[in-house]
């Protein structure tokens, strides 16, 4: 089954994320459990926690993933930023635990200074310090790599994955590929970009796709959304990803916007007749 869902907001408590979630036509989706620009973290009400789980179950929507604050910056070389970003962190993996939420994604952050290899040894040992549920996974988010940003080169991926003691996975994001170099436009360039990230990383370590097209071209380290098939990535890219056998079975969630008319449902519905299920 397509699993396909966009991130939705727990405004009014987090159970009110999964009745978004069904009104725009998803079932999976991924939430904040905060405000992304503030270090403050306010843990659900169990009332709140109860009924997020019994919508959930009884819509079948998942699975859904956290996002991590914007704030948190693990490949920082600063102390007190490091800690902060541990900090919250740990809150959000207790929050995916009480939630029943399998995912909490995290991007790696900039190194500032520190370099590629500093930058990368920083979040493998700032994730190492964190204690992760038995039935939570991290995923580490590629990035569109402008700046000091890490996470735009699969062998980033790969160097965090292999130098951390956690059984750490992937996201893909479309938009964050497109923009650091990888050509996912055309057909052969999907395939051709999925074979390169299985021979650095490992297929059997992605776990989810971030699926957004892209207002500007490939290779430009710029991260700005568009609607499915409608920016620089289009038509033909999206339709062989979630096609394509080798990951066609992987949850899709949508970071689209919400402009010229569309939004969420407009692209769920875009990549549901993408989808070939015949």
């Amino acid at each position: 089954m397509l699993r396909v869902g966009a991130h939705t907001s727990i405004s009014g408590g987090v159970q009110n994320a999964v009745d978004e979630q069904v009104e725009l036509g998803g079932n999976c989706g991924q939430i904040f459990t905060h405000s992304p620009q503030v270090w403050k973290h306010t843990p659900a009400d169990e009332e709140d926690v109860e009924a997020f789980r019994a919508l959930s179950d009884e819509n079948d929507v998942g699975p859904w993933m956290i996002h991590a604050s914007y704030l948190v910056n693990l490949c920082t070389p600063k102390d007190d930023l490091r800690e902060k970003s541990i900090d919250s962190m740990q809150q959000e993996l207790d929050a995916a635990d009480r939630l029943g939420v399998p995912y909490v994604n995290v991007h790696l952050g900039a190194h500032t200074g520190a370099g590629v290899d500093g930058g990368l040894a920083n979040a493998a040992s700032a994730l190492d310090e964190l204690t992760v549920p038995e039935d939570v996974t991290i995923l580490v988010e590629s990035d569109a790599g402008s700046g000091t940003k890490l996470g735009g080169q699969f062998e980033h991926l790969a160097q965090v994955l292999d130098d951390c003691s956690h059984d750490l996975e992937i996201c893909v994001d479309t938009a964050h590929a497109w923009a650091a170099g990888y050509d996912l436009s055309t057909a052969k360039g999907v395939k051709d970009t999925l074979t390169e990230f299985d021979d650095v990383v490992g297929l059997d370590d992605l776990a989810y796709f971030h699926l957004n097209d892209s207002k500007h071209g490939c290779g430009t380290n710029k991260d700005e959304h568009a609607h499915i098939g409608e920016g620089e990535i289009g038509v033909e890219g999206f339709e062989t990803l979630v096609n394509e056998p080798r990951v066609r079975d992987r949850p899709f969630v949508l970071e689209t916007p919400t402009e010229n008319g569309k939004s969420f449902a407009w692209n769920i519905e875009r990549v549901q007749e993408l989808r070939d299920d015949s």
